[in-house]
């Protein structure tokens, strides 16, 4: 049995090798380091995918969320709504701009940001709502533009976990996660169902003046060379990321579905045991699985994490420390939000390993692990 990862990425460049390697040998050969031919055929070809008129790329998708902030004109001191059960990246840049967190509840089921905490943490000064799409399904999107438009905020969908996933609209539409909002952003770290061998980013928008001030703001400000109109940043996605990314995205689907065939084994093999709940797909989304979590109650969460590790499983805990507890929040008053769906789910969530190579040897040993621990 292979040893088993959380994400194999080495058994994963071995299937593509060769055409990775061909794609990384061309961007040497040509020496366009930066802007080169590649960044734009990626960035063309996701947002066909996607089905977004316009894909900027980034460095990465911290920057990708930063720069989305910047580019709809948010001001010191106006309130972003954004869930505390995240990632700090989401909510860090919020902080970073002179801008308000305000965080506010999850669903307990889907681990995404819930409508009605939502509205009820819309003030007079609150600006734009964050919703993100953990762990590879989307936000419920439809209620939350629909309490956008009554209020008149924008969106940022932060889709650094959900590439590729699916979400259904009042209207029956299908819509790719990311494209739903006033502008998308996303992630290509190495971990991610898209990842590249480094740092990278995107953000997404329909809308062409948003594209271009984007545009502008991730290049120094600049329309043209050396005329710089707005503050900006310095944030690319390199060729050779690019070369790789684009390489990548052709197996896109073929990635989330392998997915889908670990979490459908751990679904059946979980199913109906006391404690153990196992991810819910709301009607409407398809799940990409950028991590599988259970929840556990009544069960030892980091008993089960020590068990899995003695028995060469790792897992993980995403995420043990909520963004309203964290220091950095602190001068924001965070400290006395009160949030037990966050608290709760933080205390119980653990992350099993999954895939895009996983077999079925690691999985019968990661399952057996789990119920002998379980059942003991």
């Amino acid at each position: 049995m292979h040893p088993i990862q959380m994400v194999d990425l080495k058994r994963q460049y071995h299937h593509i090798k060769s055409e990775i390697d061909k794609a990384v040998l061309d961007v040497l050969e040509s020496s366009a380091f930066i802007n080169g031919k590649p960044v734009q055929d990626f960035a063309d070809n996701l947002a066909r995918y996607t089905g977004t008129r316009y894909v900027i790329p980034c460095a990465n998708g911290t920057d990708a969320l930063q720069i989305a902030m910047m580019a709809l004109g948010l001001k010191p001191g106006d309130e972003v709504i954004t869930p505390s059960f995240t990632y700090i990246a989401t909510t860090e840049v919020v902080a970073l701009l002179g801008l308000k967190p305000v965080f506010v509840e999850v669903d307990a089921r889907t681990f995404c940001m819930d409508p009605v905490a939502l509205e009820k943490a819309i003030t007079p000064r609150t600006r734009a709502i964050v919703p993100v799409h953990l762990y590879g399904q989307s936000a419920p999107m439809q209620e939350i533009l629909d309490i956008a438009g009554a209020h008149g905020l924008f969106v940022i969908e932060d889709n650094a976990q959900a590439i590729g996933a699916d979400y259904t609209m009042k209207d029956g539409s299908v819509r790719k996660t990311g494209t739903l909002g006033t502008i998308g952003t996303t992630s290509f770290f190495p971990s991610k169902n898209l990842g590249g061998y480094g740092d990278g980013g995107a953000i997404f928008t329909q809308d062409e003046a948003l594209a271009s001030t984007i545009r502008m703001i991730a290049n120094h400000g600049q329309s043209k060379r050396y005329y710089h109109d707005l503050v900006g940043c310095n944030s690319r996605l390199d060729t050779l990321q690019a070369a790789i990314l684009d390489i990548k995205l052709r197996r896109l689907d073929q990635y989330n579905e392998a997915r889908r065939s670990v979490a459908a084994c751990y679904n059946e093999a979980f199913a109906g045991i006391d404690g153990v709940q196992t991810p819910f797909v709301a009607p409407g989304n398809t799940h990409v699985y950028h991590q599988y979590t259970l929840v556990l109650e009544g069960i030892d969460r980091d008993g089960l994490h020590q068990h899995l590790a003695e028995h060469q499983v790792p897992s993980m805990i995403y995420y043990p420390v909520p963004a309203h507890r964290q220091k950095m929040f602190a001068s924001f008053g965070a400290a006395d939000t009160i949030l037990p769906v966050t608290d709760w789910l933080t205390e119980r969530v653990i992350s099993l390993p999954i895939h895009t190579e996983m077999d079925q040897d690691q999985l019968d040993h990661i399952i057996h692990q789990v119920l002998t621990f379980i059942r003991k």
